[in-house]
């Protein structure tokens, strides 16, 4: 051991899950009781507070409270629930909404974010709310998404005056808003009025597409904030920018361009999950998606450098340190969607710093934090060569020695069917398809994507216990087929898919030659044709990169009694000093799960009032009691159940 300060799933129901799955992948405020105070992110951790999305800057979520612990965790209960309100009035855009919101703690203030970008100050141990801002979202609007996965906070060297804590985020429009911690109030010195523009200087060409859905980044006295940009409509997209402002004035201090010069008008490699920071090296750590569009690159032609990999910055200027790429020329919509998870590895008797970088594939890269350079081998292995027009497929991939955490291949004979209609439709949608691994291009008669697009690894990301070694992470499988339609076709095509019903998703991909149809690899009755389990919660020995262990996360309760363990899912997991892996996520089954730290045996259990997509945070309240929060909301394009609900839980 090494210590560092450092429920019920009707066969149907899963096809509405799987489905939407391919889609995904100011206001007045009144005042505060009291200022609140914003700790150093050290000190603030360690005092049992929760001041960052991820807890500390480098996204471990970790917390080393431990009152809560394997041996009493069975007695955890509600403690208070807090409703946001968000999902009224109802709008059309409730059908996207997804509240996805990490909350943080400090100076005894808890704050979280609604998807449509509402701040709610509460009382950590009551759930009383303090204030509310309102940034007044068009709900009339068009949005790619409709979430916010929570705030940042910063506090001044001097204590006292208006805004000297600063609440911060990004919203759907686009906007990076400062509010004073204390009151809710936009801070009248940042930007204008408390707010930036980050369409200025974007030659944004849909505006509904361009977007801020994470959580920004503070290091020292900048915030960094990266953007969403919505996938395959066309070719000539928002280039992902990610750009870092004064957070006193709003003034930007350095943006930093992930399209190398002479990528044309292609758009995106944009940073649109969690970004790290490294204060003692000051650096910052950026995953970055795939140049546009996801599934046709003959116009982006060579290994679209410094899209799709994890990126180190110097904080003070955005100049590159290094940069690491998972995935060349991606053709899969294989963004490094999970925040980089910065941790220390013990090697030849010294303590390294290195970054965690887990995909979409499945594929944990552990890289020198200060240099990049892969701790553990990293194979350039031949990968098939597209057979469409115009395209020119990387004829190499990278591939980690570590062991993946999800299969990475899927043959025939695996098909998974509860009914000989099943298997036959499963039969009849593999019939024709290219399925060579999960480098397997894109083609014009289909092509088995495994894992898909959903993942491997999504956003929820990963977490470290220092204490143990040992990195937490949710995992999805499930495959998606992918079809390149020339443009002359397209028409038709969307005809042809309207009159029968089908369950899948077009893009345009406007300015190449083809557009594009996905649709999820299940079968009639809406269960996936690949074995389960469907989702799992995986153990990772850092020292050695090897598996410790893995056990599903869900469960589906089908017609006849019969159950299925392990349900995809977004939301990641929180890890403690007592012993525990808090876990939500799965689709259609909303509870919250603890889970022993050392064997991933479930200890508790708590039904929770909608859809568990988040991930969950811990801290101490005033009143020496340690609480456990997620938000229950539900995801829209997942089909799960909404809400709008905040669920505190402690013990008795």
């Amino acid at each position: 051991m090494r210590r560092s300060s450092a429920s019920c799933l009707a066969a149907a129901t899963l096809l509405a899950v799987v489905s939407t799955l391919a889609a995904c992948a100011g206001g007045g405020a009144s005042p505060a009781a009291a200022p609140p105070r914003v700790e150093p992110t050290a000190a603030a951790v360690a005092a049992g507070e929760w001041p960052a999305y991820g807890n500390d800057p480098g996204g471990s979520r970790y917390s080393p409270l431990a009152q809560i612990d394997r041996g009493n965790v069975g007695r955890l209960r509600p403690a208070w629930t807090f409703h946001t309100g968000a999902l009224k009035p109802a709008t059309e855009l409730n059908a996207k909404a997804a509240f996805e919101s990490t909350p943080v703690v400090a100076g005894g203030t808890l704050y979280v974010t609604s998807p449509f970008n509402q701040v709610f100050a509460l009382d950590p141990v009551t759930g009383a709310e303090r204030w509310r801002f309102d940034p007044g979202i068009d709900r009339g609007g068009s949005y790619s998404e409709v979430t916010s996965r929570g705030v940042a906070l910063w506090r001044s060297a001097e204590p006292a005056g208006a805004c000297a804590a600063r609440v911060l985020f990004g919203t759907l429009d686009a906007r990076l808003i400062a509010l004073d911690a204390a009151d809710g109030r936009p801070c009248a010195d940042f930007g204008r009025g408390g707010e930036v523009d980050l369409t200025a200087g974007v030659e944004v060409v849909d505006r509904g597409d361009y977007q801020v859905t994470s959580a920004p980044t503070v290091i020292g006295d900048l915030v960094v904030v990266g953007s969403s940009i919505g996938d395959n409509g066309r070719y000539d997209k928002e280039r992902g920018v990610v750009r870092a402002y004064d957070v006193r004035t709003g003034a930007l201090r350095w943006s930093w361009d992930p399209l190398l010069p002479g990528a044309g008008k292609t758009g995106a490699a944009n940073a649109w999950s969690t970004i790290s920071a490294d204060p003692e090296h000051g650096l910052v750590f950026v995953p970055t998606g795939s140049a546009s569009p996801d599934y046709f690159g003959g116009l982006r032609p060579g290994e679209n450098r410094h899209a799709n990999s994890v990126v180190a910055l110097r904080a003070a200027t955005g100049e590159l340190v290094w940069s690491f790429q998972v995935v060349h020329h991606d053709l899969w919509d294989y963004d490094v969607a999970a925040q980089p998870l910065l941790v220390t590895v013990p090697r030849g008797g010294a303590e390294v710093p290195a970054v965690a970088v887990n995909t979409k594939m499945g594929n944990l890269f552990l890289l020198h934090r200060e240099t990049g350079e892969p701790l553990y081998g990293v194979e350039e292995r031949p990968v098939p060569a597209s057979d469409v027009a115009g395209e020119q497929a990387a004829a190499t991939q990278p591939f980690s020695a570590n062991p993946p955490l999800v299969p990475q291949r899927f043959a025939a004979g695996e098909l998974f069917a509860l009914t000989p209609g099943d298997r036959e439709s499963c039969e009849a949608l593999l019939r024709g398809a290219r399925n060579e691994g999960m480098f397997t291009p894109p083609s014009l008669g289909g092509t088995l994507v495994y894992p898909g697009n959903a993942g491997g690894v999504a956003w929820g990301g990963a977490a470290w216990d220092p204490e143990r070694d040992l990195m937490l992470v949710n995992t999805i499988r499930l495959a998606f087929l992918v079809r390149l339609i020339p443009r002359e076709e397209m028409a038709a095509r969307r005809a042809e898919a309207a009159n029968n019903r089908l369950r899948g998703e077009f893009g345009s991909q406007r300015g190449t030659p083809y557009g594009m149809y996905r649709e999820p690899f299940i079968a009639q009755s809406g269960l996936p044709c690949t074995p389960p389990p469907w989702g799992t919660l995986v153990a990772v020995d850092l020292a050695t990169g090897e598996k410790r262990w893995e056990v599903p996360n869900g469960v589906a309760e089908l017609p006849g009694g019969k159950k299925i363990d392990g349900l995809p899912g977004f939301g990641g997991p929180l890890v403690t000093g007592g012993g525990l892996v808090f876990l939500s996520a799965a689709f259609r089954d909303d509870r919250l799960r603890a889970y022993d730290v050392e064997t991933g045996k479930v200890l508790w259990e708590a039904a929770l009032p909608a859809g568990g997509q988040a991930t969950p945070m811990t801290y101490l309240g005033r009143d020496g009691k340690q609480y456990v929060v997620i938000a229950a909301g539900g995801h829209g394009k997942a089909g799960t159940r909404q809400g709008d609900s905040l669920v505190a839980f402690a013990l008795p």
